[in-house]
Protein backbone atom coordinates (compact mmCIF):
# COMPACT_ATOMS: atom_id res chain seq x y z
CA UNK A 1 0.00 0.00 0.00
CA UNK A 2 1.44 2.99 -1.00
CA UNK A 3 1.96 5.42 2.02
CA UNK A 4 0.61 8.99 1.81
CA UNK A 5 2.72 11.98 1.46
CA UNK A 6 2.78 13.37 5.32
CA UNK A 7 2.72 9.29 6.75
CA UNK A 8 6.31 9.29 4.55
CA UNK A 9 7.63 12.37 5.15
CA UNK A 10 7.18 11.84 8.99
CA UNK A 11 9.02 8.47 8.54
CA UNK A 12 11.59 10.52 7.07
CA UNK A 13 11.82 12.81 9.81
CA UNK A 14 12.19 10.08 12.12
CA UNK A 15 15.25 8.40 10.02
CA UNK A 16 16.61 11.79 10.06
CA UNK A 17 16.75 12.21 13.59
CA UNK A 18 17.88 8.26 13.90
CA UNK A 19 21.11 9.33 11.80
CA UNK A 20 21.87 12.42 13.89
CA UNK A 21 21.13 11.08 17.01
CA UNK A 22 23.77 8.06 16.11
CA UNK A 23 25.95 10.51 15.32
CA UNK A 24 26.17 11.75 18.49
CA UNK A 25 26.31 8.48 20.33
CA UNK A 26 29.38 7.72 18.03
CA UNK A 27 30.96 11.55 18.69
CA UNK A 28 30.20 10.56 22.63
CA UNK A 29 31.72 6.95 22.63
CA UNK A 30 35.24 8.43 20.59
CA UNK A 31 35.87 10.88 22.95
CA UNK A 32 37.81 8.74 25.41
CA UNK A 33 40.05 8.26 22.75
CA UNK A 34 40.64 11.91 21.54
CA UNK A 35 39.57 15.89 21.75
CA UNK A 36 36.59 16.65 20.22
CA UNK A 37 38.54 19.09 17.89
CA UNK A 38 40.31 15.92 16.38
CA UNK A 39 36.96 14.51 15.81
CA UNK A 40 35.48 17.60 14.36
CA UNK A 41 38.56 17.60 11.49
CA UNK A 42 38.28 13.44 10.68
CA UNK A 43 35.13 13.34 10.41
CA UNK A 44 34.86 16.57 8.57
CA UNK A 45 37.35 15.70 6.24
CA UNK A 46 35.15 12.70 5.51
CA UNK A 47 31.75 14.64 5.55
CA UNK A 48 33.47 17.09 2.97
CA UNK A 49 34.59 14.10 0.67
CA UNK A 50 30.85 12.89 0.75
CA UNK A 51 29.12 16.42 0.15
CA UNK A 52 32.08 17.72 -2.58
CA UNK A 53 31.10 14.67 -4.66
CA UNK A 54 27.13 15.08 -4.06
CA UNK A 55 27.42 18.83 -5.00
CA UNK A 56 29.39 18.22 -8.23
CA UNK A 57 27.09 15.67 -9.09
CA UNK A 58 24.08 18.08 -8.96
CA UNK A 59 25.46 21.21 -10.09
CA UNK A 60 25.20 22.71 -6.83
CA UNK A 61 29.27 24.52 -7.04
CA UNK A 62 29.00 28.18 -6.67
CA UNK A 63 31.58 30.48 -6.63
CA UNK A 64 33.48 31.55 -3.64
CA UNK A 65 32.46 35.38 -3.31
CA UNK A 66 28.95 33.64 -2.67
CA UNK A 67 30.74 33.17 0.81
CA UNK A 68 30.71 37.17 1.21
CA UNK A 69 26.97 37.44 1.30
CA UNK A 70 25.84 38.56 4.69
CA UNK A 71 23.14 35.70 5.96
CA UNK A 72 25.76 32.75 4.67
CA UNK A 73 28.26 34.36 6.46
CA UNK A 74 26.42 34.62 9.49
CA UNK A 75 25.11 30.93 9.29
CA UNK A 76 28.76 29.40 9.32
CA UNK A 77 29.36 31.82 12.50
CA UNK A 78 26.48 30.45 14.34
CA UNK A 79 27.41 26.85 12.93
CA UNK A 80 30.66 27.33 13.83
CA UNK A 81 29.62 28.44 17.36
CA UNK A 82 26.91 26.01 17.72
CA UNK A 83 29.05 23.04 17.02
CA UNK A 84 32.18 24.00 19.56
CA UNK A 85 30.32 24.33 22.15
CA UNK A 86 27.66 21.11 21.84
CA UNK A 87 30.92 18.96 21.00
CA UNK A 88 32.09 20.17 24.30
CA UNK A 89 28.79 19.61 26.04
CA UNK A 90 28.11 16.35 24.87
CA UNK A 91 31.34 14.63 25.93
CA UNK A 92 29.99 15.52 29.67
CA UNK A 93 26.62 15.21 29.28
CA UNK A 94 23.89 12.05 28.75
CA UNK A 95 22.68 12.24 25.57
CA UNK A 96 19.14 12.08 26.42
CA UNK A 97 19.90 15.53 28.59
CA UNK A 98 21.19 16.84 25.68
CA UNK A 99 18.83 16.26 23.32
CA UNK A 100 15.77 16.97 25.80
CA UNK A 101 17.79 20.53 26.04
CA UNK A 102 18.32 20.91 22.26
CA UNK A 103 14.22 20.72 21.51
CA UNK A 104 13.97 23.96 22.59
CA UNK A 105 15.93 24.71 19.38
CA UNK A 106 12.45 25.60 17.77
CA UNK A 107 10.99 27.80 20.52
CA UNK A 108 14.56 29.66 20.44
CA UNK A 109 13.82 30.42 16.99
CA UNK A 110 10.28 31.90 17.40
CA UNK A 111 11.43 33.94 20.37
CA UNK A 112 14.43 35.08 18.17
CA UNK A 113 12.21 35.95 14.95
CA UNK A 114 10.26 38.12 17.13
CA UNK A 115 13.08 39.87 18.76
CA UNK A 116 14.85 40.47 15.37
CA UNK A 117 12.74 40.58 12.73
CA UNK A 118 9.41 41.34 14.41
CA UNK A 119 8.09 38.18 13.62
CA UNK A 120 3.82 37.89 15.47
CA UNK A 121 4.21 36.13 18.21
CA UNK A 122 0.41 35.94 20.58
CA UNK A 123 0.04 35.60 23.74
CA UNK A 124 -0.42 31.87 23.86
CA UNK A 125 3.16 30.81 21.83
CA UNK A 126 4.30 33.93 24.27
CA UNK A 127 3.28 31.13 26.86
CA UNK A 128 4.64 27.73 25.13
CA UNK A 129 7.57 29.90 24.89
CA UNK A 130 8.00 30.62 28.64
CA UNK A 131 7.30 26.79 29.47
CA UNK A 132 9.27 25.61 27.16
CA UNK A 133 12.26 27.31 28.76
CA UNK A 134 10.64 26.41 32.48
CA UNK A 135 11.54 22.91 31.19
CA UNK A 136 14.81 23.91 30.11
CA UNK A 137 15.02 24.80 33.93
CA UNK A 138 14.27 21.75 34.95
CA UNK A 139 16.44 19.74 32.90
CA UNK A 140 19.38 22.10 33.56
CA UNK A 141 18.54 22.18 37.35
CA UNK A 142 20.70 25.18 37.98
CA UNK A 143 21.71 25.71 41.86
CA UNK A 144 20.37 22.51 42.58
CA UNK A 145 22.04 18.55 43.40
CA UNK A 146 22.73 17.15 40.05
CA UNK A 147 23.56 20.42 38.18
CA UNK A 148 26.27 19.94 35.31
CA UNK A 149 27.91 23.01 34.40
CA UNK A 150 28.32 21.73 30.43
CA UNK A 151 24.60 22.03 30.23
CA UNK A 152 25.10 25.52 29.95
CA UNK A 153 27.51 24.66 27.10
CA UNK A 154 24.58 22.90 25.58
CA UNK A 155 22.30 25.94 25.91
CA UNK A 156 24.86 28.25 24.53
CA UNK A 157 24.80 25.54 21.89
CA UNK A 158 21.20 26.14 21.17
CA UNK A 159 21.38 30.22 21.09
CA UNK A 160 24.14 29.33 18.26
CA UNK A 161 21.77 26.94 16.41
CA UNK A 162 18.73 29.45 16.92
CA UNK A 163 21.21 32.08 15.35
CA UNK A 164 22.31 29.79 12.71
CA UNK A 165 18.76 28.84 11.75
CA UNK A 166 17.58 32.54 11.63
CA UNK A 167 20.57 33.87 9.33
CA UNK A 168 19.57 31.09 7.18
CA UNK A 169 15.82 32.06 6.48
CA UNK A 170 17.91 35.34 4.90
CA UNK A 171 19.85 33.24 2.38
CA UNK A 172 18.05 33.83 -1.39
CA UNK A 173 16.34 30.76 -2.40
CA UNK A 174 19.18 30.50 -5.58
CA UNK A 175 21.39 29.06 -3.29
CA UNK A 176 21.66 25.50 -3.42
CA UNK A 177 21.62 24.25 0.34
CA UNK A 178 23.81 21.52 -0.79
CA UNK A 179 26.50 24.15 -1.98
CA UNK A 180 25.65 25.30 1.80
CA UNK A 181 26.08 22.44 3.59
CA UNK A 182 29.61 21.94 1.50
CA UNK A 183 30.60 25.54 3.27
CA UNK A 184 29.76 25.12 6.28
CA UNK A 185 31.26 21.26 6.60
CA UNK A 186 35.04 22.75 5.39
CA UNK A 187 34.77 25.75 7.87
CA UNK A 188 33.88 23.45 10.66
CA UNK A 189 37.06 21.27 9.94
CA UNK A 190 39.03 23.71 9.54
CA UNK A 191 38.08 25.00 13.11
CA UNK A 192 38.49 21.46 14.45
CA UNK A 193 41.90 21.05 12.79
CA UNK A 194 42.61 24.96 14.58
CA UNK A 195 41.39 23.86 18.17
CA UNK A 196 43.39 20.45 18.22
CA UNK A 197 46.30 21.86 20.28
CA UNK A 198 44.42 24.11 22.68
CA UNK A 199 42.73 21.08 23.57
CA UNK A 200 45.86 18.87 24.06
CA UNK A 201 47.30 17.81 20.68
CA UNK A 202 46.91 15.05 18.40
CA UNK A 203 46.48 11.66 19.44
CA UNK A 204 46.95 8.33 17.54
CA UNK A 205 43.89 6.97 15.89
CA UNK A 206 43.02 3.72 16.17
CA UNK A 207 41.28 1.59 13.41
CA UNK A 208 38.16 1.14 15.30
CA UNK A 209 38.13 5.25 15.86
CA UNK A 210 38.35 6.39 11.96
CA UNK A 211 35.64 3.61 11.08
CA UNK A 212 33.48 5.63 13.71
CA UNK A 213 34.10 8.22 12.61
CA UNK A 214 34.10 7.84 9.19
CA UNK A 215 30.30 5.96 9.70
CA UNK A 216 29.49 9.01 11.79
CA UNK A 217 30.09 11.20 8.45
CA UNK A 218 27.73 9.08 6.76
CA UNK A 219 25.25 9.17 9.11
CA UNK A 220 25.67 12.66 9.21
CA UNK A 221 24.62 12.73 5.22
CA UNK A 222 22.06 10.60 5.36
CA UNK A 223 20.32 12.48 8.24
CA UNK A 224 20.63 15.79 5.98
CA UNK A 225 19.01 14.25 3.01
CA UNK A 226 16.29 12.65 4.75
CA UNK A 227 15.51 16.19 6.30
CA UNK A 228 15.44 17.57 3.17
CA UNK A 229 13.12 14.77 1.73
CA UNK A 230 10.60 14.48 4.40
CA UNK A 231 10.15 18.44 4.28
CA UNK A 232 9.56 18.20 0.90
CA UNK A 233 7.39 15.24 1.14
CA UNK A 234 4.73 16.41 3.76
CA UNK A 235 3.19 19.16 5.35
CA UNK A 236 5.58 21.12 7.26
CA UNK A 237 2.95 20.93 10.28
CA UNK A 238 2.79 17.22 10.14
CA UNK A 239 6.26 16.50 9.69
CA UNK A 240 7.76 19.30 11.88
CA UNK A 241 6.68 17.26 14.90
CA UNK A 242 8.48 14.44 14.23
CA UNK A 243 11.89 16.22 15.65
CA UNK A 244 10.86 15.71 18.82
CA UNK A 245 11.97 11.93 18.00
CA UNK A 246 15.33 12.87 18.19
CA UNK A 247 14.47 12.19 22.30
CA UNK A 248 13.39 9.18 22.25
CA UNK A 249 16.26 7.85 19.71
CA UNK A 250 18.66 9.75 22.50
CA UNK A 251 16.99 8.05 25.27
CA UNK A 252 17.42 4.21 23.73
CA UNK A 253 20.91 4.70 22.80
CA UNK A 254 21.97 6.67 25.86
CA UNK A 255 20.46 3.58 27.61
CA UNK A 256 21.79 1.07 25.36
CA UNK A 257 25.45 2.05 24.79
CA UNK A 258 26.29 4.29 27.91
CA UNK A 259 23.88 2.38 30.57
CA UNK A 260 22.58 6.24 30.91
CA UNK A 261 18.70 6.30 32.61
CA UNK A 262 16.97 9.72 32.39
CA UNK A 263 15.63 10.61 36.09
CA UNK A 264 12.44 11.86 36.85
CA UNK A 265 13.54 15.67 36.60
CA UNK A 266 14.85 14.85 32.97
CA UNK A 267 11.77 13.19 31.91
CA UNK A 268 9.52 15.97 33.68
CA UNK A 269 11.77 18.99 32.22
CA UNK A 270 11.76 16.73 28.63
CA UNK A 271 7.57 16.50 28.63
CA UNK A 272 6.88 20.28 29.46
CA UNK A 273 9.57 21.31 26.08
CA UNK A 274 8.09 19.06 23.84
CA UNK A 275 4.22 19.81 24.81
CA UNK A 276 5.60 23.24 24.31
CA UNK A 277 7.08 23.00 20.91
CA UNK A 278 4.12 20.88 19.82
CA UNK A 279 1.33 23.54 20.64
CA UNK A 280 3.68 26.14 19.36
CA UNK A 281 3.45 24.05 15.84
CA UNK A 282 -0.10 23.66 16.32
CA UNK A 283 -0.51 27.55 17.26
CA UNK A 284 1.66 28.14 13.78
CA UNK A 285 0.29 26.08 11.99
CA UNK A 286 -3.47 27.62 12.49
CA UNK A 287 -2.33 31.24 11.91
CA UNK A 288 -0.24 30.05 9.01
CA UNK A 289 3.24 31.68 10.41
CA UNK A 290 5.25 28.70 10.24
CA UNK A 291 8.37 30.04 12.32
CA UNK A 292 9.33 27.03 14.82
CA UNK A 293 8.24 24.28 12.07
CA UNK A 294 10.86 25.89 9.83
CA UNK A 295 13.62 25.76 12.05
CA UNK A 296 15.83 23.07 11.77
CA UNK A 297 15.53 21.29 15.24
CA UNK A 298 18.35 19.75 15.28
CA UNK A 299 21.98 19.99 16.90
CA UNK A 300 24.85 21.23 14.67
CA UNK A 301 27.49 19.14 12.97
CA UNK A 302 28.91 20.49 10.58
CA UNK A 303 26.11 20.77 8.31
Amino acid sequence: MALSPNIRGSLLMAVAMAGFTMNDAITKAVSSEMNFGQMMLVRGLVAVALIAALAVHQGAVRPLRTLMMKPVALRVVGEVGGTVSFMAAIVHLPLANTAAIFQALPLAVTLGAALMFGEPVGWRRWLAIAAGFVGVLIVVRPGVEGFNQFSLLALTSVAFCAFRDLATKQIPVQIPSLFITLVTTVTITMTGAAIIVPLGGWMPISVRALGLLALAAVLLLIGYQSIIMALRSGDISAVAPFRYSALLWAMLLGYLVFGDVPDAMMATGASIIVLSGLYAFYREHKRHRPVAADASGIPPDGL
